[in-house]
């Protein structure tokens, strides 16, 4: 027999755990005043203190919106006598909007810190508004409180759970620009860096505000408690790995070598990796042991509590530790001897002029393409093995080419064309021509869809798993719109355009966050095109191969009309990036441009013919599909459509004989 726990001990996690968390500002604070004295200007005790704390405050109240609001899209079952999403979209409300006031105070602050003068005096906030966009801090911390405010204002209008997704979108971009300030974005190696510290900032924010969520949730989870602590579990596991790999690259990064554990950052940075170990492994133990213990008996407040108490101490201890690293300085320093003017433009060391070699044996990584590569090749592989274990057959060739499309797209981003793409226009054509068009031929036929659906296990409580994301994309209007051939083709090509003929080229050539849209950009339009024309996964209605072959042929013969518009162009394109870059190796612009275009003219012709080439196959294999059909219905029925057919034409001409008569 069960009894009933008492509303304080219910209530008590989620305010013991946000209580806990924020009690890690301390550590954040002490170290600040102990180990972080102004050199120069000291904007005051209010800011020394303010910052963090305020900082701190935005942290938790952004992990706690993101979490409330994927509990409600995607872990939560709707129960009739609770309107449980309902709940977590009204706290999400006030914790956005906390979210975004301490946002704005943390702006405030930043630029007291910055610039050394003190909150009010003669013609602080005159210079906060005429500096506050043109400082990235500032401007990147003002627009992760614009997120915040714009989810406060959302979260009370979104009724159905498409609309909740989206709104958890906009928490992770709120969270995941933040990785553009601080030691990352001036590290040496700058890319690798922010990109560490954005996967970090993601899992960090969506762990700790799932756990603030369920213990917010608790009192009216009632018997699906179980489901949503198994469901979190995953969840977290998740979020651990990607936390663990990232924070060792921003530990090696910036610690430079194992000496630098001998500093009071290395010493952080220890104090830091042994709490998240222990909370990753004390933390699934627990989750796994409470999944099974409140599966049996959903009532069990004192074992959640336990458990929300135990990961809310060592992730308190954490955040401290990362408010405290956020304002100490490492033992690399941020500036770098390299004054060059290529390293000034992408933070890149000059490498020299191409060879041929280096084509093929030239490599620099770029971690976050690799991970992305790898974790799509080790999902695919895992559904593979799920559906042979089960006794299903799966096409080893589409294996091969989901690998094999994969590998390329490591090539073009971490080989050749992604070390010289970014400073020669040629090598950049051919990094983009090899991720639009050959990397979609490549992963389409491979079905990922297809495959993810028949190894997803389905939920029968109304939530969005990830089989149910997939449903929801695949059969949205937009996704509709967007596959239409004709739109398919425009976006293909019109956006190729228009990156290419407007800032966007420069945007991206200069900045990591223009690169990584574009990488994007390119990806997803080159595998819509090319799923539109070939795809097998399930979608919108396919067009006929006929009218398929047409539009290819029409997008074809635009594509080689903008290779020919860059061959013949006079002016030269991204003018401000190429004319300060002058590479004493390459001093000619300008024919590199002629070089791009003849790239962009010559390197779409074989992917078209293949693409043309599978579209009037898959035409003569529906052809004979139909031609099977059409026999095995004759045989059944003693070919009675040809019957009819001919009986309505010896119908018709004994018509036309009565008129003559």
């Amino acid at each position: 027999m069960t009894t009933r726990v008492a509303e304080p001990v219910r209530r008590a996690p989620f305010s013991v755990a946000l209580v806990t968390a924020l009690a890690g500002v301390v550590l954040g604070g002490l170290t600040t005043a102990l180990f972080s004295p102004y050199a120069v200007a000291d904007p005051g005790a209010l800011v020394r203190w303010g910052l963090p704390v305020t900082t701190a405050i935005r942290d938790v109240a952004m992990s706690a919106t993101t979490g409330l609001l994927v509990l409600a899209a995607f872990i939560v079952p709707e129960r009739v006598t609770t309107d449980r999403r309902g709940l977590a979209r009204r706290l999400a409300t006030w914790t956005a909007l906390l979210w975004a006031v301490a946002g704005l105070l943390v702006v405030v602050l930043t630029f007291s810190d910055l610039s050394g003068t003190r909150p009010g005096a003669a013609g602080f906030w005159s210079e906060l508004s005429s500096f506050i966009w043109s400082l990235e801090t500032t401007r990147i911390y003002l627009l992760s409180a614009l997120a915040g405010l714009v989810v406060a204002l959302g979260a009370p209008l979104a009724r159905g759970r498409a609309a909740t997704a989206w709104l958890v979108a906009v928490c992770l971009v709120g969270a995941s620009i933040l990785a553009l300030t601080g030691h990352s974005a001036g590290a040496v190696d700058h890319e690798t860096a922010v990109n560490a510290l954005g996967v970090h900032l993601l899992s960090i924010t969506v762990w700790v505000g799932g756990l603030l969520g369920l213990a917010a949730l608790r009192p009216v989870l009632g018997v699906d408690l179980g489901a949503c602590v198994g469901r979190f579990s995953v969840l977290a596991l998740w979020c651990y790995v990607a936390v663990a790999v990232s924070g060792i690259q921003q530990a090696w990064i910036r610690l430079g070598s194992i000496s630098g554990l001998a500093t009071a950052y290395g010493a952080l940075i220890v104090a830091k990796s042994v709490a998240l170990i222990a909370l990753g492994i004390l933390g699934w133990r627990q989750r796994e042991s409470l999944r099974r213990r409140l599966t049996a008996d959903p009532s069990d407040g004192r074992a959640f509590a336990r458990l929300a108490l135990s990961e809310a101490g060592f992730m308190g201890a954490a955040i401290g530790v990362a408010v405290a690293l956020a304002r100490s300085a490492p033992p690399v320093p941020e500036t770098v001897s390299d004054a060059s003017r290529v390293f000034a433009l992408t933070t890149f060391p000059d490498p020299g002029p191409m060879r041929w070699s280096d084509w093929f044996f030239a490599w620099r990584m770029d971690w976050l393409m690799l991970a992305i590569a790898l974790t799509a090749i080790g999902l695919y592989l895992a559904g593979v093995v799920v559906l042979r274990r089960r006794g299903d057959a799966w096409s080893l060739g589409r294996t091969i080419c989901w690998t094999l499309g994969w590998l390329v797209f490591v090539w073009a981003t971490c080989g050749g064309p992604g070390i010289w793409g970014r400073i020669l226009f040629s090598v950049h054509m051919v990094m983009h021509m090899s991720i639009a068009m050959i990397v979609p031929l490549l992963l389409v036929p491979a079905a990922p869809v297809t495959l993810a659906l028949r190894t997803l296990s389905a939920r029968h409580d109304k939530t969005w798993g990830p089989r149910e994301v997939i449903l929801q994309v695949v059969h949205s209007r937009a996704l509709a719109v967007i596959s239409n051939p004709i739109v398919a083709a425009v976006l293909f090509f019109l956006s190729l355009a228009l990156f290419y003929f407007t800032p966007l080229f420069e945007l991206a050539l200069r900045t990591h966050t223009g690169h990584l849209l574009m990488l994007a950009h390119f990806l997803l339009t080159g595998y819509l095109f090319v799923n539109v024309l070939i795809g097998v996964d399930p979608g919108p209605k396919r067009w006929s191969p006929l009218l398929l072959l047409i539009i290819l042929f029409a997008t074809v013969s635009f594509h080689a009309f903008f290779g020919v518009v860059i061959t013949g162009s006079q002016t030269l394109l991204a003018p401000d990036f190429f004319q300060t870059l002058q590479l004493p190796w390459m001093t000619n612009p300008m024919a590199d441009q002629v070089t791009a275009g003849e790239i962009a003219w010559g390197v779409g012709e074989l992917p078209t013919l293949i693409l043309a080439l599978l579209v009037a196959q898959r035409w003569v294999r529906a052809d004979r599909a139909e031609a099977e059909r059409s026999d095995r219905q004759a045989a059944r029925d003693g070919d009675a459509e040809l019957a009819a057919y001919n009986a309505m034409l010896a119908e018709r001409r004994a018509q036309y004989r009565q008129k003559g008569d």
